[in-house]
């Protein structure tokens, strides 16, 4: 056997030796449901539903936990309905989702790294502690302070026309 074949055989029987642990952690992690294997990542959440769940579980978590993440819900949906208002076409609509959205992921990204800092320091303070928030809540500011620009772009041409056109 050439030394390119002997590295492939090996790192062959090394993938089938991986596979082999991963089935049986599978098959155990199933036949017993009270008992939690985590190994593996994709095994927290075996299935897609339970996925969703889990991100579900997340947003909720962040709505009823951060005031910020609901007022940027509150502003998306003002946005959205006075898009809807105003008849604003499709391509603009989209447009404003978007950047909502996009508040809202950096929201949710930033309680993430707010979760983790917090379990990693605990109650003392840590410069990088505080270096890390504070770099995810610039994030969401300046995406917020995009979001605005972007939405007073689009939607304040036609409202300013619906109100000329009352006077």
């Amino acid at each position: 056997m050439t030394e390119s074949t002997n590295r492939k055989t090996s790192t062959f029987s090394l993938f089938n030796n991986q596979f082999s642990s991963i089935t049986t952690t599978t098959t155990e992690s199933y036949s017993n449901q009270n008992k939690v294997m985590r190994h593996l990542a994709w095994q927290v959440a075996p299935n897609l539903i339970l996925s969703f769940k889990y991100a579900w579980a997340g947003v909720r978590y962040a709505f009823n936990t951060q005031r910020n993440f609901r007022i940027h819900i509150a502003i998306g949906v003002l946005a959205v309905s006075l898009g809807l208002f105003l008849q604003i076409t499709p391509m603009e609509m989209s447009v404003i989702v978007m950047t909502c959205a996009i508040v809202m992921v950096l929201e949710l990204i930033n309680t993430a790294i707010e979760a983790v800092v917090d379990l990693t320091v605990k109650q003392t303070y840590h410069e990088l502690a505080k270096i890390a928030k504070d770099c995810a809540a610039g994030a969401v500011l300046i995406s917020a302070i995009a979001a605005v620009l972007v939405a007073a772009c689009i939607l304040l041409p036609p409202l300013l026309q619906l109100v000329m056109s009352m006077l």
